[in-house]
């Protein structure tokens, strides 16, 4: 395991700005292969309000935009690859939202590479809430092919 001092370097990995990103810290780094992450549910984000009135959670969305978000920190830190200009989430398959993420939360994250073909990434990512399996997910992102 890496030291990470909480990840906010390899963050800015991210295209990402801090009002759409749904990873607070990296907490497990092995650079291009696996990581870990944390989002905090604070409560105040706005969409909350209207998901729900009463009885908010964060939506499935949001939640697999966190996993997705994750994939991308640990594709981009591989150091024998360079970085991939514009990536982006392009594909899901055997997407499962099993459970929900409450304020006051702290959905754990969980993201492996399985393989890279060009300027494609091949990854599966799961998301906690405790001990709760709340999201299953494998991910296909894409870069922008460089020209020569």
């Amino acid at each position: 395991m890496n030291p990470l001092d909480d990840g906010i370097e390899q963050l800015k990995l991210l295209p990402h700005g801090p009002e759409f990103r749904f990873l607070d810290k990296i907490t497990r780094l092995t650079p291009g292969q696996a990581g870990a992450g944390e989002y905090l549910v604070r409560g105040d984000e706005p969409f909350l309000r209207g998901h729900f009135p009463g009885n908010p959670i964060l939506p499935g969305v949001l939640l697999l935009e966190a996993a997705a978000q994750l994939a991308g920190v640990v594709a981009q830190s591989d150091p024998a690859i360079p970085a991939l200009p514009g990536l982006k989430l392009t594909a899901l398959r055997g997407v499962k939202i099993l459970g929900a993420a409450r304020p006051g939360d702290v959905v754990r994250l969980e993201s492996r590479v399985l393989a890279r073909l060009g300027n494609l990434i091949q990854s599966e990512a799961r998301g906690f809430v405790g001990d709760r399996l709340v999201l299953i997910a494998e991910l296909t992102l894409s870069g922008e092919t460089t020209r020569a």
